[in-house]
């Protein structure tokens, strides 16, 4: 079973309307939708927005639907010049870039007495979602790299830049990270798919309005077409 993961109303809604729901389950004031996604076996479920509840409810799929893989859809800032409005971005892996010990001796977004504080997507997903994006959303660019994650809203430029230099990200956002943390600890295949909204920086509230839903389009264009040639 598919656990897929969106942080808002908006981005599970379409989702929702194009599968055949047969479970709803309340948990952690979160509703978990199971059902057929293109005769695949799904839940799709609202986190919420930030890492603490984007965490949670992937351990709730974890633990309740024991779920396959999980793919968390959303939207965000790019943090790369390369990266247009519209664009997909298809984690390589991610990081938090709002885990700061370093007042321990480590550095910026390592967690402590962790192995690994950047946790990889599976690859096989990530080949998948380059082909089906390229089928569906021919007019947008596709992009592999970092997802970097924290509890934060990257509005201004010198928070971007601060990000770029530590972190190297491709796009900044408020859930991956914590999803694919918890995938990690679980040994759950994910991938973190973002489509870009706004470029991270001074212009932000500007556009984030005006491409939100077009972004919105794009991811659930990408992951029905995923769940539809992803092995049974």
């Amino acid at each position: 079973m598919l656990g897929i993961i969106g942080a808002m109303e908006e981005e599970v809604a379409a989702l929702k309307k194009k599968m055949q729901i047969e479970k709803i389950m309340q948990c952690a004031s979160m509703e978990f939708c199971q059902g057929i996604l293109e005769g695949k076996q799904v839940v799709v479920v609202r986190s919420g927005i930030g890492k603490v509840n984007a965490a949670v409810c992937a351990q709730i799929l974890v633990d309740r639907f024991q779920v396959d893989a999980m793919i968390n859809t959303g939207i965000a800032g790019a943090l790369s010049n390369e990266i247009n409005i519209g664009d997909i971005v298809l984690s390589s892996d991610t990081m938090q870039h709002d885990m700061d010990a370093t007042g321990f001796g480590y550095r910026f977004g390592e967690i402590p007495r962790m192995e690994t504080s950047a946790f990889e997507a599976d690859s096989q997903l990530i080949e998948l979602a380059k082909v089906c994006c390229k089928r569906v959303n021919p007019e947008v660019g596709v992009h592999v790299g970092r997802v970097v994650s924290g509890d934060q809203f990257i509005s201004n430029r010198s928070d971007k830049e601060w990000i770029v230099k530590y972190f190297g990200g491709y796009c900044t956002e408020m859930e991956g990270a914590a999803i694919a943390q918890v995938a990690y600890l679980n040994q759950i295949p994910f991938l973190i798919v973002r489509a870009i909204s706004d470029k991270a920086d001074n212009s932000a509230s500007m556009d984030y309005a005006e491409f939100e839903k077009q972004a919105i389009i794009h991811s659930v264009n990408l992951i029905v077409e995923m769940v539809k040639n992803l092995a049974s």
